[in-house]
């Protein structure tokens, strides 16, 4: 089994599917989550990237900004008012 990913900015969706790894900026610091993650919700730093890992290795990149993160059963969306593919 592989994490669901979805990352989505105000005015479209900016990348999804499966993925291994997902590393991202919070205001608390970088967070990385793999499958079997404890719930969690985090605000994403105001400016960052996130590092997805898909399940063929290849890693993509996104800018996101403004927004959140939330993990629950194995199912990974970030939100971001900003966000693009770097």
């Amino acid at each position: 089994m592989a994490l669901t990913v979805s990352i989505v900015s105000a005015a479209e969706e900016v990348w999804s599917g499966e993925a291994s790894q997902v590393i991202a900026k919070t205001t608390e610091g970088e967070i990385g989550i793999l499958r079997g993650h404890e719930p969690v919700l985090a605000v994403l730093a105001a400016e960052g990237q996130v590092r997805v890992t898909d399940a063929s290795g290849t890693v993509h990149t996104v800018e996101a900004a403004d927004g959140f993160l939330s993990v629950d059963h194995d199912r990974v969306e970030i939100v971001a008012r900003n966000a693009k593919l770097a």
